[in-house]
């Protein structure tokens, strides 16, 4: 193996190389790999209920049929709602939490015990949970909201198009809120504590502590785990399989379940990997316009 390297890299340098390597094959071979396959045959008419290999290639048909064909675009409302949506409301709930664990109050140790639960377990289980719990007339949280006066559809609040999507929604943020808050109480312990005590000494009060000292100085961690918790969303497929399969109709279809359908259910192989690339697209396009904003007054 040293025969392909550089001779200057040759020796005890080539130890770190020779060592990352099988890392990086093994990582080439699960990504490059799966992408240059799913992007050749997204050109391609493929279904396996009629032939084990492509058929013809059809160009940009499989594109535009992902468009006319599927419910794309129902799926990506659904799927912009739940991801945006979801990381506001995650990131400011566990925000809070991270802030109230650093209060130093009595219980706070047990409480961030507690606090792990959710995120240990798997998000199918958590789907089955909130099922449950959302059953018309014997549901826990069915019946929470009848008797606070809210209206439940006598459909079921998993039934209904107007309240599906929200249902799934509300089973995300319980088990990931958490997430949020370890993480951003972290960032919060990495904050010196003399800077605090000086703009303490300073008059700095409660709020303009928090917007002046403590969050420009915990953003950076702010950052990296909303881009993460929006990816996740943004791929958001176990508890739509478990609660609601999409429905009713497409009123909580997201985009990784529409190329579940597509793939896996229709078994229209060329479709669903135009269907990949678009999606691939758009979240590298998302992505990189938060990291823009977010880091365009950094300087690396």
């Amino acid at each position: 193996m040293k025969a392909f390297l550089p001779a200057g890299l040759r020796g005890r340098r080539a130890l770190p190389y020779l060592l990352i390597l099988p890392s990086v094959i093994a990582l080439v071979s699960l990504i490059v790999y799966p992408l240059f396959f799913s992007l050749t045959n997204s050109f391609y008419l493929w279904n396996l209920q009629t032939s084990p290999a492509p058929v013809m290639f059809v160009g940009w048909q499989n594109y535009r049929s992902v468009f006319t064909v599927t419910p794309f675009l129902d799926a990506l409302r659904n799927t912009v709602l739940l991801s945006f949506g979801g990381t506001f409301v995650q990131f400011w709930f566990g925000l809070g939490i991270a802030l109230l664990l650093n209060s130093q109050l009595k219980g706070m140790s047990a409480a961030r015990v507690l606090l792990i639960l959710p995120t240990t377990i798997a998000p199918i289980v958590v789907g089955f949970l909130f099922r449950y719990m959302y059953y018309e007339g014997s549901g826990l949280i069915s019946w929470l909201l009848a008797s606070a006066g809210f209206p439940v559809p006598a459909v079921g609040l998993l039934g209904s198009a107007n309240t599906a999507l929200a249902a799934i929604a509300l089973a995300d943020i319980w088990q990931w809120t958490p997430f949020f808050a370890i993480v951003l109480y972290a960032g919060l312990l990495a904050i010196p504590d003399d800077i605090v005590e000086a703009a303490r000494v300073d008059g700095a009060g409660g709020w303009q502590l928090f917007w002046r000292i403590t969050f420009p100085l915990m953003w950076r961690t702010a950052v990296v785990v909303i881009m993460i918790r929006f990816m996740q969303l943004f791929n958001m497929f176990d508890l739509v399989l478990v609660l609601t399969r999409g429905g009713p109709g497409t009123a909580s279809r997201t985009l990784s379940y529409n190329l579940y359908l597509e793939g896996l259910a229709n078994y229209n192989i060329g479709v669903a990997a135009a269907m990949t690339w678009v999606i691939v697209i758009l979240v590298t396009i998302i992505v990189n316009l938060y990291i823009l904003v977010a880091f365009r007054n950094v300087e690396w």
